[in-house]
């Protein structure tokens, strides 16, 4: 106050002077020498002060600087008794400064002046540099380091503050390990193979399943019930979920240990509701895996994750449930909710082949003789079974087969769509007509995927089908019209793409199969008239077998890799596949080939290796023993070797997990 109060005063003598000495000037009552008199003592008073003020002022900022020194001093002895450590780096990521935790704690007493900053903490500077927050690990202690810029002399510098949350991070890691998840258990067609046990035989089996499912538990803290004869619930910490994930939940492959009446080994398939906020949300995500697991064939445990689903054991083949009394209830439920609707649309998987044609020319009759139109939208252009859409089209008189647009031009709120051959929304005919749909039905036998559709009305799924020919046979037995009116042709299309994936009833054929067939010879399918079906021209053959004379065999795989592209590319490709299938030594045979800019790979087994893993590996899928796969923006040579890969890794992973 000392220091504020003469500059105060002298300002307000000046302001008094200069007010009497205009006043003085501008009154006319003075004479000449009475103003000189009052304005000489004025200039004189008003100089005394203008030096006063400007000495005073220079006082001041002396006194400025001082304090501005001695703040940057206590600045500097604050910020280095900071509990916290803090460094400074220059634009080169070097020491420039740090505090006394910093080197007690993160350099352990060690001088990192004008050493690099990367040698001693490993964390993102990217994002630290754009002014965000980052954690890492130093020392065993874990810290969350925050930044802020500022520059000097034209140079800058990051000053980074390192907050410590080890503690925080240990009690997090625990309430992690202690979170339970719901995890279902279920025993894989256990009403069908349990059928003709004996009585003692299903309490063996019984007694058997349990204690391995007690032993299953017995490295953990959680607890399991038997909630049926087949299903198990148990609750399962997280830290003894990582046990079993490393051990890729080798209780599959005990369980296959367990074998009713000395012939039918015993599947588990497995559901697990991981990073659930409740345990109501860990209940419902672990039957959303349960369900992928049994759609997928079963003998697999699923874990649903941020990025999708994961995927553990999955090597043994569909059982084939003997009983009819689901494929009849959806029977009747679909003729119901066709006399409800409208016109009925029938549509397959895109590059539509013998089975998702064929299947859809069966179900399509049938629902004529039941008194709807149908329809099927196929695209002709890029469809592998143009021979037998001309002949279904010569043996019948109602337009039946149109373009996807006509479909999608007509289609209206209350007409029905039955999407066959295929559950994939990504691999439809027409994904317009799908979403333009309101009631939707898929029939399908491929094993599960992520995208698959799940909006449908009815979804008939059954992965041990040989076919979706098979399975529509089966649901058109139970339809309510006059088999002796039913055109042979669509019998003939039934059959063609029951032998196309049974490859001439050889693969994953099962007494249902044998079955179904003879039900279309009762309806007047034609046998030859199928087999050639399947005949091709000379020049088709020589192409095929250029692709099989280039096949290498690689880990008891035949890879081959076609040099040439031709209208029939696609057709010619699966059946080379086929074909190297005979080869003495060969598990599984995979042929890479090029259309439109987009590699391609056809993949076949005998079911010792499940193909179906190796396509999901490079973004495909299809089934244990027939699947595909597509890569955009990558050339034959590139694809061959990320074929290799996939092939080794799960080679080296026993076809177990991926």
């Amino acid at each position: 106050m000392k220091r504020k109060f003469p500059a105060l005063l002298f300002i307000l003598h000046l302001l008094l002077l200069a007010d009497v000495g205009a006043a003085a000037l501008l009154m006319d009552d003075f004479d000449n020498k009475l103003k000189m008199l009052c304005i000489i003592p004025a200039f004189i008073i008003i100089s005394l002060c203008m030096i006063c003020f400007i000495a005073y002022s220079r006082n001041s900022m002396r006194h400025i600087s001082k304090m501005n020194s001695h703040l940057e001093s206590s600045a500097a002895e604050f910020m280095n008794s900071l509990p916290a450590p803090v460094a400074v780096i220059d634009e080169n990521k070097k020491f420039v400064w740090y505090n006394q935790i910093f080197s007690e704690k993160i350099s352990l007493g060690q001088d990192v002046y004008g050493l690099d900053f990367d040698k001693f903490v490993n964390i993102d500077m990217d994002a630290v540099s754009s002014g965000e927050s980052a954690i890492c690990s130093i020392n065993g202690s874990v810290y969350h380091v925050m930044s802020e810029k500022f520059d000097k002399n034209r140079i800058s510098f990051l000053m980074l503050y390192f907050h410590d949350e080890t503690e925080f991070a240990a009690l997090k890691k625990h309430t992690d390990d202690i979170h339970p998840n719901v995890v279902v258990i279920t025993i894989d067609s256990y009403d069908d193979i349990m059928q003709n046990a004996k009585e003692s035989e299903k309490a063996q089996t019984s007694v058997e399943t349990e204690r391995l499912i007690e032993k299953f538990m017995s490295d953990t803290n959680g607890f399991i019930k038997k909630t049926s004869s087949n299903t198990f619930y148990a609750v399962i910490e997280n830290r003894y979920l990582e046990q079993l994930i490393n051990s890729k939940f080798k209780i599959l492959d005990e369980a296959r240990n367990i074998k009713i009446s000395g012939k039918y080994p015993l599947t588990f398939s497995i559901g697990v509701g991981c990073g659930a906020d409740s345990l109501a949300e860990s209940e419902r995500i672990s039957r959303q895996c349960l369900d992928m697991a049994l759609g997928r064939g079963g003998d697999q445990a699923v874990i649903k994750t941020e990025n999708g689903y994961r995927f553990f054991g999955g090597v043994s083949k569909g059982v084939e449930k003997r009983s009819h009394a689901k494929t009849r209830v959806i029977s009747n439920a679909l003729q119901d909710l066709i006399k409800n609707s409208g016109k009925v649309f029938l549509m397959g998987h895109r590059f539509g082949d013998l089975d998702s044609v064929g299947a859809s020319c069966g179900l399509a009759g049938a629902v004529r003789l039941i008194g709807k139109k149908a329809f099927i939208a196929v695209d002709r252009s890029k469809n592998l079974a143009s021979h037998l859409i001309d002949i279904v089209e010569s043996q019948t008189d109602d337009e039946l087969f149109i373009t996807p647009q006509e479909a999608e031009l007509s289609i209206e709120d209350n007409d029905l769509l039955i999407i066959v051959d295929t559950h994939n929304k990504d691999f439809l005919e027409s994904r317009s007509l799908y979403e333009k749909a309101h009631s939707v039905v898929v029939i399908d036998h491929h094993r599960k995927t992520v995208s698959f559709i799940d909006n449908a009305v009815i979804f008939h799924h059954e992965p041990y089908a040989s076919s979706a020919s098979e399975m529509v046979t089966e649901m058109i037995q139970y339809f309510r019209f006059d088999e002796n009116s039913f055109p042979s042709c669509y019998a003939d299309a039934l059959l063609a793409g029951i032998t196309l994936d049974t490859k001439n009833f050889v693969m994953r054929t099962g007494v249902r199969t044998f079955e179904a067939a003879a039900y279309l010879k009762k309806l007047g399918a034609d046998t030859v008239a199928v087999k050639q079906l399947f005949s091709g021209s000379i020049e088709s053959y020589k192409r095929r077998s250029h692709i099989v004379s280039s096949a290498k065999i690689y880990s008891r795989c035949a890879v081959a890799a076609a040099d040439f592209t031709s209208e029939d590319i696609r057709l010619i490709a699966p059946q080379a596949a086929d074909e190297l299938l005979c080869i003495t030594d060969v598990d599984a045979s995979f042929v890479i080939y090029m259309t439109d800019n987009i590699v391609n790979i056809s993949a076949r087994s005998l079911g010792t290796m499940n193909v179906q893993i190796i396509m999901e590996q490079l973004g495909g899928g299809g089934h244990q023993t027939m699947a595909a796969a597509q890569i955009e923006n990558s050339t034959i040579q590139e694809a061959a070797k990320s074929l290799v890969k996939a092939i080794s890794d799960c080679k080296a992973e026993d076809m177990g997990t991926y």
